[in-house]
């Protein structure tokens, strides 16, 4: 009914242990699939690429929630395509991570009391590496627990040789093409980490601030500016007003004094100032705000520098050597000591900048550093979404993509660190600049020197799609894997990395996309979806829940909850849920195999099977065809809830069940059922394998006797479907539903027998009689048989002898306190709903509330009536 062309061996008789134990299995498994090279991709194979490059952790890294959760999703591509049977390469790999790596080191030599500055440069890189080798990667390790089938051969890292070769390469044909430049511009300013930082790097949010309005000047010659930052009106060069205010006419082109300062300033005219904001003056201080920067370029203005590299005033007076906030203070006090402030300091809330790594609030800052033009390669990076060439999905992402391309401003590149790829110019005793490609002679003699500064992480992660297969050189990997199909990641970093990338692949690779799809994700929180933090007590390690119930069980629940682009919440008790979804699967199986599954032989013929038989291989191609189809639109979580429901629901729970009757008569048609039940499992296993990879493969080795599900083929739907057996079978279902609802509402114990007399005669139920009573627990109708209950369902009817089975009175009596409940519940809804006044005030969401209570009041005292009118007469 499937086709499966790998052929199968006959099961061995090994059984399986009654419990499944994860730490028994997991580690010793996934050696041998790296061991027997099933991860490991061959450049000289004729079969179709299939390529995915992952996203490099930071070698400080330690695996949380949202690795486990993109590596689960690519694993499970990677494992599809693998038994799909295309040449699989996912590639690992780790990144340097410049700032946050240097981090890293430097509080540990200030555990030690000292700084990077006592070590020098040289020695402090070589301290790095040396931390890189005992702690970094640790991450990798941990992926081998989660069953990550990443090409361990290939591993590559953003600082190693080859991987330097091509960062310098790309800088190099940049360099020439006019793409990487030098200027002295505005920048984020980190004071902590002692860096510029791109405009990515700086995380916004809202700070309670003091607005302070100063007056500029005397007499007639007085404007009142008001500022956040007092601090940097020592630099201040002009006062700018917008060239239509009449209230300033008279001032424009006019110098006034600066306070606190011997200078005299211009008052400018710039369109840039809203007339309507404030007092429609604004003070302009060009080194250090990028749109007082832009106002300074327009009218000729002097930048003056007003603080070092930490933050502290550098301007010679009274305020020199103060921080930039103790500054704040102090500028402010003897501003109001000469009477200038006019509005005394007032609370306000402004969107401050913070470094995305320490949290230190960022300082715009006049700098000279490098810079790439990013205007060409964001226009190809955008056109190639726009064109088609690559997908973005879900689809709705893209305007998020277009927005960012589309405005991107010049990139800073130029890190102020020691840790990092060291930008390849070399500067002359006579002023010359020289940029060295890897196969350049380096400058030497007295007076040269290489530029200080390192280039930005993104840099040269925005090369890991080609970089890793070796470009600039043609190797074969490069020939046979690139450009890679999926690019999965976070949507959160679609601007640090996906337009890095799709700018540098274009560039390099004359044209050819970097990668055919972006499949973004959310980002995974708690439970009650709030965002985790290891400063927060809800931060998970994956690690713990791994431990403790497995990796598949991780594994399945971040798989069920990774809708495309949306956030995933997760518990721990979701886990636990999943762990009992494997432990399900495994004791299944092995009761399977204890009653005579197999795949020897081919399937019976049609005119063999029984209709349950039918049914359930009819649903196994359709779920087959939908998963497949789930897969291709990566909707992760829709094709983990139709695997859950196929396997819990219609194989264990439906087919196993109704088929016990017929195992346990034994004979041919158990034969018959025994090897339906083989391939049931066989393809089952197979389709579940790519997400939960070590249960599957352990259960389907036992089952068939195969290799590996890791090389196994995947099942494809052969296209068999029988929807007359598929409505049969619903009819069974419905007859068992319906009646198992009404013991339960008897307060019938689940194993508890009753005498019942089915009437099925005509019906398509009367075949699966034996095992209707088997389900239900429904005794034949002997001797003294009195109908108590009569349950009309699906076209038959079933009678029910319930006396002597419970205690009448006592379930009269429940049952009518029940019903006096449910009424007063619907007496009280309905005199809220009919009060007008109340009506008139209560809000919606608790007026909606009222009519729900209502509602589920009536149906239950319908269900109530109905089981107080079905109990044995007294």
């Amino acid at each position: 009914m499937t086709e499966n062309t790998q052929q199968q061996n006959p099961a061995p008789t090994t059984e399986l242990p009654t419990q499944y134990a994860p730490a028994e299995v997991e580690g010793k498994l996934y050696e041998r699939w790296v061991e027997r090279g099933y991860f490991t991709a061959d450049a000289g194979s004729d079969k179709d690429p299939y390529t995915i490059v992952i996203p490099p952790p930071n070698v400080t890294g330690a695996l949380h929630l949202g690795h486990a959760f993109q590596v689960t999703l690519m694993d499970a591509l990677t494992r599809r395509k693998r038994m799909q049977g295309y040449e699989t390469l996912w590639l690992p790999g780790m990144d340097h991570a410049g700032i946050a790596t240097q981090n890293k080191v430097e509080q540990q030599l200030a555990e030690e009391g000292k700084s990077r500055h006592d070590l020098g440069r040289e020695a402090f890189t070589e301290r790095v590496w040396q931390w890189k080798g005992e702690y970094g990667g640790r991450i990798l390790g941990q992926l081998k627990r989660l069953g990550a089938g990443l090409d361990w051969t290939r591993e590559r890292f953003t600082m190693d040789e080859g991987l330097s070769k091509a960062v310098q390469t790309i800088f190099k044909n940049l360099y020439d093409d006019e793409l990487i430049y030098r200027a002295e511009r505005i920048i984020n300013w980190c004071p902590r980490c002692l860096t510029a930082i791109s405009d990515i790097e700086v995380e916004y949010q809202d700070d309670p601030g003091e607005l302070v309005s100063l007056k500029y000047g005397e007499g007639d010659d007085t404007l009142v500016v008001a500022t956040t930052r007092a601090e940097t009106m020592l630099g201040d060069t002009a006062i700018a007003v917008h060239p239509d205010d009449e209230r300033y006419q008279h001032l424009i082109g006019r110098l006034i004094k600066l306070p606190l300062t011997d200078r005299s300033i211009p008052v400018v005219a710039d369109t840039h100032v809203d007339p309507e904001f404030g007092t429609g003056c604004v003070k302009v201080t060009p080194a250090h705000d990028p749109n007082d920067f832009a106002i300074g370029q327009r009218h000729n203005l002097d930048s003056i520098t007003v603080m070092d590299e930490r933050g502290i005033i550098t301007v010679p007076g009274p305020f020199q050597g103060l921080d930039r906030y103790e500054a704040r203070s102090a500028i402010v006090g003897a501003l109001k000591e000469q009477g200038r402030i006019v509005a005394e300091k007032r609370p306000y809330m402004h969107s401050v900048g913070h470094c995305s790594r320490c949290k230190t609030t960022v300082e715009p800052r006049l700098s000279m550093q490098w810079w790439v033009k990013v205007g060409p390669l964001a226009q190809a990076a955008g056109d190639a979404v726009r064109d088609g060439w690559v997908k973005i999905h879900p689809e709705d992402m893209s305007k998020r993509y277009f927005d960012w391309v589309d405005n991107m401003h010049d990139w800073c590149i130029s890190r102020q660190l020691w840790w990092g790829h060291r930008i390849p110019i070399w500067y002359g005793p006579e002023g010359q600049v020289v940029c060295v490609g890897p196969d350049d002679e380096i400058p030497t003699g007295e007076g040269w020197h290489q530029d200080p500064d390192v280039l930005d992480t993104w840099f040269s992660s925005g090369l890991w799609p080609f970089s890793t297969l070796g470009w600039p050189e043609k190797t074969a990997d490069l020939e046979k894997f690139y450009s890679t199909d999926v690019l999965l990641t976070g949507h959160d970093i679609i601007f640090f990395w996906v337009a890095r990338m799709m700018m540098f692949g274009l560039y390099a690779m004359d044209g050819e996309v970097p990668f055919k799809t972006v499949a973004l994700t959310g980002l995974v929180r708690d439970e009650f979806g709030k965002k985790m933090s290891k400063s927060n007590p809800n931060a998970v390690d994956p690690i713990d829940w791994m431990d403790a119930y497995g990796s598949d069980a991780v594994r399945f629940t971040l798989a069920k909850g990774a809708n495309p682009g949306a956030d995933v919440p997760i518990g721990e008790d979701w886990v636990q849920a999943s762990r009992n979804f494997a432990n399900k699967i495994w004791n299944a199986t092995r009761f399977a195999l204890m009653n005579g599954a197999t795949v020897e032989g081919e399937l019976p013929p049609v005119e063999q099977l029984s209709a349950v038989d039918r049914w359930i291989l009819s649903r196994l191609n359709k779920t087959v065809a939908e998963v497949d189809a789930y897969y291709e639109d990566y909707q992760f979580a829709k094709l983990s809830e139709s695997l859950y429901h196929f396997a819990w629901d219609e194989v264990f729970d439906w087919y196993v069940e109704l088929s016990k009757t017929t195992f346990f008569a034994g004979g041919e048609q158990a034969k018959v059922s025994g090897r339906v039940l083989g391939e049931v499992l066989d393809v089952m296993l197979r389709v579940l394998h790519p997400i939960v990879p070590f249960v599957t493969d352990t259960l389907w080795t036992t089952l068939t006797g195969g290799e590996s599900l890791v090389v196994a083929d995947w099942p494809t739907d052969s296209g068999f479907r029988d929807d007359a057996a598929e409505r049969e079978i619903e009819l069974v279902q419905q007859v068992v539903t319906e009646v198992r609802r009404f013991r339960s509402d008897q307060g019938l114990q689940p194993g508890q027998k009753v005498p019942a007399e089915l009437t099925l005669t005509g019906t398509a139920l009367a075949p699966h009689e034996a095992a209707i009573r088997q389900l239900l627990r429904l005794q034949p109708a002997g001797e003294g048989f009195h109908a108590t209950a009569a349950l009309p369902v699906a076209g038959a009817t079933v009678a029910l002898d319930l006396s002597g089975t419970i205690d009448v009175e006592a379930e009269r009596k429940r049952l009518t306190k029940d019903l006096g409940a449910a009424e007063k519940e619907k007496a009280d809804a309905n005199k809220k709903l009919g009060n007008e006044a109340f009506l008139a005030k209560a809000p919606d969401n608790v007026v909606d509330k009222i009519r729900t209570r209502l509602t589920k009041a009536e149906a239950d005292i319908e269900r109530i009536t109905n089981q107080i009118a079905a109990l044995p007469k007294g």
